[in-house]
């Protein structure tokens, strides 16, 4: 069965979602992770979007945060300083999925400049609720995309001190130690540990117990392919 890499890094983020749970939800792979989670293994998964948006369980996945599916499905639509105020900032919110345009060895995240601050090469869309998400969910996990320049060794700027409990990208999935820096404690199939190692801007610890991530079961990418 032939899957690729983006697929493999949607549902092992997929699989760290808990029946019950309540999800704290981005637009892109994490949406597209948590709504295969609920379609799956995750009925219950309860899936909040910073728009307002309690218990979404949109069809088709949504374009953006503002996306009248999220609203039209959702079991009640609030004000957006409702869902910080009263949903997160109180950790009311069990996972956090966030992304990244960089990321340090400690898992906090930069995507708000790429290059120095007053002249920066590229401006980002900024913070919007990351920090809040970072520092209120019980657990943040991060999902982005293994690269040298996006896993680096100084950000150029510190949007958000995440501190994740995982970071899953199209290589593997990376834990912290008890210092917090990340190592690797597992591979996708077909990725070496050499592979990660090039893919990221500082010495990369490999764990002792390092294991391979379970490929995508044929359900699993049914499932995934039909909502698109």
């Amino acid at each position: 069965m032939t899957y690729t890499a983006d697929e493999m890094m949607t549902v092992a983020a997929a699989r760290t979602l808990a029946d019950g749970a309540v999800c704290f939800v981005g637009i892109g792979i994490p949406s597209t992770a948590a709504n295969l989670a609920r379609r799956t293994h995750a009925p219950g998964l309860v899936l909040i979007y910073e728009s307002g948006c309690i218990g979404s369980k949109p069809s088709t996945l949504p374009l953006s945060i503002g996306d009248g599916e999220l609203a039209s499905t959702a079991d009640a639509v609030v004000s957006v300083p409702e869902i910080f105020n009263y949903w997160l900032q109180p950790g009311r919110v069990d996972v956090g999925f966030l992304g990244a345009a960089q990321l340090d060895r400690r898992g906090n995240i930069n995507t708000t400049v790429i290059g120095p601050y007053s002249a920066p090469k590229v401006r980002l869309p900024g913070a919007g609720g990351a920090p809040e998400i970072a520092s209120c969910c019980r657990s943040v996990i991060v999902v982005v995309r293994q690269s040298l320049k996006t896993f680096v060794d100084g950000l150029d700027f510190v949007t958000s001190a995440a501190a994740p409990r995982m970071v899953i990208t199209d290589l593997g999935v990376l834990e912290p130690d008890d210092t917090g820096e990340l190592v690797l404690t597992s591979l996708h199939p077909g990725v070496s540990a050499d592979d990660a190692r090039a893919a990221t801007g500082w010495p990369l610890a490999v764990s002792p117990s390092l294991s391979v991530t379970s490929p995508p079961s044929a359900a699993e990418l049914a499932v995934l392919r039909s909502l698109r």
